[in-house]
């Protein structure tokens, strides 16, 4: 199960990032973790996406960070009204990021770091206004695969 393969204080420290980074926006941010991924990684980055029912924020602006930790595989799905906002090739530079620290084996770290430069997108175009609420859980979800 891939829960096992981040440490309490690992997983805290992403959680922590997912806060940080929410802090200042109406945007909602979301980790995924399972070992496998059976088909293309973006078509099951964005079925988890449903299933976490993430397309139902009030701005269209949820961020999926999506791995699949045996397969290798990585996607960050962001919705219709933030992907509409950030710049082109926003989310391949967080991804190519993230993979650098992978191979380093600097999971956490990678991880939090782009989650915090998803954040810093999030808070440009969507600041957080007086009425925000958390919509969205900010734990991660794990499949047992």
């Amino acid at each position: 199960m891939p829960k096992d393969k981040l440490s309490e204080e690992e997983r805290k420290s992403i959680i922590a990032a997912i806060q940080e980074a929410e802090k200042d926006t109406s945007g909602e941010i979301r980790v995924h973790l399972e070992n496998h991924c059976r088909e293309e990684v973006l078509d099951r980055a964005a079925e988890v996406f449903a299933q976490l029912k993430m397309h139902k924020t009030e701005l269209r602006n949820g961020v999926l960070f999506y791995l699949a930790m045996k397969d290798h595989k990585l996607a960050i799905l962001g919705d219709m009204g933030i992907n509409q906002k950030v710049p082109e090739g926003f989310w391949e530079n967080i991804r190519d990021f993230m993979v650098a620290q992978f191979k380093e084996g600097k999971y956490a770290y990678g991880l939090s770091e782009g989650i915090k430069m998803a954040g810093q997108q999030l808070q440009a175009h969507f600041p957080y206004q007086s009425s925000d609420r958390n919509e969205l859980s900010d734990d991660i979800s794990f499949n047992k695969d």
